[in-house]
Order: structure tokens, then sequence, then C-alpha cells
């Protein structure tokens, strides 16, 4: 089938290079480019996202206990502003 399509001037200087390179026509190399890169994506789709995992060590604090949690973050916090020698009685 024919098409018209607009490519970029640096995208097809490239492509033209390519074909001449590999001494094959433009639309063999558009072709096989197209065809793998919808290859490519349908693969990709299929796997689920995986959020990426961190080893943190263990929790400092209950995060479930609301009042543990903001002692821990006024510490945290007068520890950053104050130094360490800043404790809370």
């Amino acid at each position: 089938m024919k098409t018209t399509l607009i490519i970029p001037d640096p995208v097809f200087r490239d492509l033209r290079q390519r074909a001449a390179d590999r001494k094959e026509t433009m639309s063999s190399l558009v072709t096989e480019f197209v065809m793998r890169g919808l290859r490519d994506r349908k693969s990709k789709s299929n796997r689920p996202f995986r959020f990426p995992t961190f080893k943190m060590g263990p929790a400092r604090v209950n995060v479930a206990n609301r009042e543990e949690l903001y002692e821990f973050l006024e510490a945290e916090r007068d520890e950053r502003l104050y130094g360490r020698a800043h404790r809370r009685g």
C-alpha cells in the first residue's frame, strides 16, 4: 500500500544514510522499523507495571500509632533544626 508520511529532515537524512549503508530501500527499512516498534510495544504492554522496591531496614516508628508518629516527626524536625544536642525531655 502506498502512503505519505511526514518525516522530519534529520530523521529522513538518517534513514536515507542507514538504507544506503545496508544497501536497502528506504521503504524496506521503514517497514522493518515500524514492524519492530509494533512488535516491541505489543510485548511490553502485556507485562504488568511493577513499582520499584527498596530495602530500608526495620521500621523506626509504628505509623499506626498517631502519637508515636507525631513524637518521632517532632524529634526528627528538632534534630534537623537544632542538632543532636537538643532533646525533648
